[in-house]
């Protein structure tokens, strides 16, 4: 009956539920189901102003100024998820604080099979039964019914130990009372106490063998930890390289906006002399193409500063509208660092995360091997076992009995093998195989390391001798600017020669600016081939811990567990400047009279002529000259200078080649004819 009026409370409670139950766990699934994604949860967006463009530099935020050491504390305070530099945009790097901390975890999780279990059984039963007896008189045979009610308890608490033996010790009680015939005691109770311990001899015993799991364990959350390192150290050198990306960038944009001046100036110059009768149509045409050209690099050059800001911003964790303009104030390092190579290499071996992690995996495989070769030896096992046992109960005369003085005991040796152990023999030469492979891949690793901090050396090298090539080639087209420059506002040279002038020059301010932040960048990634650049900036790694429920939650004391790792800020490492960053490559008019190149890698006088009055506006004439009056430049030859024969024919010119003379009048180019050669 209670039976029942269960079923109907459940019937009447739960229909629609086991309904919902029954459509998910019996039909089978023929269709791919999805939810709309309005139905999805809505992540709360925070408001930003709009992205800063090209056509809309400003979004009416302050800008900021930023030092590089700054840019690395804010990127390492936002690393909850390291992000890597990849062009213009920095992505995940699939670590996160959080990996050394889960790993951790597996610590316990190996040396769980060390705690003591505890089992408890404790039941309470009612059997009723139906038999057949014979009567003595008819029919002969009578159906009696018997009920026996029964209690149940067994608990056991069993432990293993470092060397793999298990000890158990076991107690419980059997209770049964039976109605109207039972057994010739009822009730009666069946009661017990029982010691064992089993020791395996062979396979399963032995320290090592047991331990290894819980080494294995500590070594993964080593190289988990290594590998979370080494996605910090490319945070840090992303971060670098992203600053000095942007210090070149704003310095190519000077430099572009420079040539837009200097063509800006030539276009109204070519216009105001054309309207005062003294130009040429085609000097005005070609300047104004010179013009539009330099504008449109200027825009390119423009964009890509926005495009560094924001893969700056982005590396740093930073919202790409959350700032204004960003201005680098750490100017680049100048002056060339030498490096004994030993100790690169020696730093390489003993910090490089991924050599460590190729150690650690070796270790690891050790331990496997010994697993192995535990595994494959066969089973022997020793044991033992005392227990005892006792029955008290009632007789039929009423009256208690009772005996406590049952004893056992068991002692003995246990043997099992599979014949041949081919599996297990094969895992152990398996195993064996792999730690040949770790040390080939170790061999391999450090053999890669060697050739990238050899190749970091070169890059080095290359973009320091590049940077001072650059330095004399801006000297050579800086001055050739000038001359140019004169030369043309004289008429004694083409547009086209100052155009010339004027690219080169601009190229040359931006190679200057690439080679340098370029090395300022392979400086880190040298630290980071050295596996050295977190300490050489003063990162460390601090545990931030959880509280958690300990496993003695009525203890006084707290107990807590790892939860993340997250690296400190760092420290001071780069000078910081009172300006802007690019202001380090000297930015000063090129045409600036007051403003002499920054040096000369050969001994020759200024190659500036004296030459009349420039026009400094449209249709204004300067007052004084550009230049100051100087005398014409001697250009010695070596001496004794003579040239082979067959140089001297490829240089000899041909009669018949014309030259065009630039003329004032308004008519411009004035042509002749030649009878060999046609016009002229």
């Amino acid at each position: 009956m209670g039976l029942l009026v269960l079923i109907a409370i459940i019937g009447m409670t739960g229909c629609s539920r086991f309904r919902k139950a029954r459509a998910v766990v019996i039909p089978e699934q023929r269709t791919i189901e999805y939810r709309n994604p309005e139905s999805l949860p809505i992540t709360p967006l925070p408001s930003y102003a709009k992205p800063r463009t090209v056509s809309n530099p400003l979004n009416g935020l302050a800008p900021l100024q930023l030092s590089l050491d700054e840019a690395i504390r804010i990127a390492l305070k936002n690393s909850e998820v390291v992000r890597v530099l990849g062009g213009f945009t920095a992505s995940s790097s699939g670590r996160t604080i959080y990996d050394p901390g889960i790993v951790n975890t597996t610590i316990d999780q190996a040396r769980g099979r060390f705690d003591p279990n505890l089992s408890i059984n404790n039941t309470f039963n009612q059997n009723e039964t139906a038999q057949s007896i014979f009567t003595p008189g008819p029919p002969g045979a009578a159906i009696i019914e018997s009920q026996t009610d029964g209690y149940t308890l067994d608990s056991s608490l069993t432990d293993l130990n470092a060397v793999g033996g298990t000890s158990s010790v076991r107690v419980g009680v059997t209770y049964s009372d039976t109605e109207p015939i039972g057994p010739p005691l009822n009730p009666q109770a069946n009661h017990f106490a029982e010691l064992s311990y089993v020791q395996p001899l062979l396979q399963g015993g032995g320290a090592k063998a047991n331990l290894a799991p819980i080494l294995i364990a500590n070594i993964d959350t080593e190289r988990s930890f290594f590998q979370y390192k080494s996605s910090v150290q490319q945070l840090v050198r992303g971060v670098i390289e992203g600053y000095w990306s942007l210090v070149f960038a704003r310095t190519d944009r000077w430099a572009r906006q420079q040539q837009v001046e200097q063509a800006e100036f030539a276009y109204e110059r070519e216009l105001s002399r054309k309207a005062r009768g003294l130009g040429d149509l085609g000097d005005v045409a070609q300047t104004r193409v010179a013009l539009t050209n330099f504008r449109a690099t200027l825009v390119a050059a423009k964009s890509n500063v926005l495009q560094r800001e924001s893969a700056l911003l982005n590396i740093m964790g930073l919202s790409p509208t959350e700032v204004g303009e960003v201005i680098p104030l750490t100017p680049p390092h100048k002056q060339r660092l030498e490096f004994n190579w030993d100790e690169l290499i020696a730093l390489a071996e003993r910090y490089r995360p991924d050599l460590i992690e190729l150690k650690l995996i070796i270790e690891a495989d050790q331990q496997r091997i010994l697993l192995a070769q535990n595994n494959a030896q066969p089973r022997l096992d020793a044991v033992a076992l005392y227990r005892w046992d006792g029955l008290e109960g009632r007789a039929p005369s009423g009256a208690g009995v009772g005996s406590n003085g049952v004893t056992d005991w068991t002692l003995g040796v246990n043997f099992s093998v599979p014949l041949g152990l081919r599996q297990a023999r094969a895992n152990v030469r398996q195993q064996e195989l792999i730690v040949q492979r770790d040390f080939a891949n170790l061999d391999q690793g450090v053999h890669n390391a060697l050739h990238l901090v050899a190749l970091s050396v070169r890059t080095q090298d290359q973009l320091y001798e590049q940077y001072e090539a650059q330095l004399d080639a801006r000297d050579a087209a800086q001055d050739n600017l000038r001359v140019q420059k004169a030369e043309f506002a004289n008429g004694r040279t083409i547009f086209l020669n100052v155009l010339q002038a004027i690219v080169d020059w601009g190229n040359t301010v931006s190679a200057e600016a690439q080679s340098l932040t370029q090395y300022n960048t392979e400086l880190a990634n040298l630290e980071v081939q050295t596996g050295t650049i977190l300490e050489v900036h003063g990162v460390r790694f601090m545990e931030e811990r959880q509280k958690f429920a300990g496993p003695c939650s009525l203890c006084d004391e707290k107990v807590f567990y790892p939860s993340a790792i997250t690296p400190t800020e760092n420290n001071p490492h780069y000078e910081v400047g009172n300006e802007p960053a690019e202001e380090a490559f000297d930015l000063d008019d090129p045409l600036d009279k007051n403003k002499s190149p920054k040096r000369k890698p050969f001994d020759l006088p200024e190659p500036i002529l004296p030459m009349p009055f420039l026009e400094d506006e449209v249709g204004m004439e300067r007052t004084q000259p550009l230049f100051p009056d100087q005398s014409p430049p001697v250009f010695p030859l070596p001496e004794e200078t003579t040239l082979p024969e067959e140089t001297t024919r490829s240089l000899f010119v041909p009669q018949g080649i014309d030259r065009i003379e630039l003329t004032s009048p308004p008519g411009g180019i004035k042509t002749e004819e030649d009878p060999h050669r046609g016009s002229k």
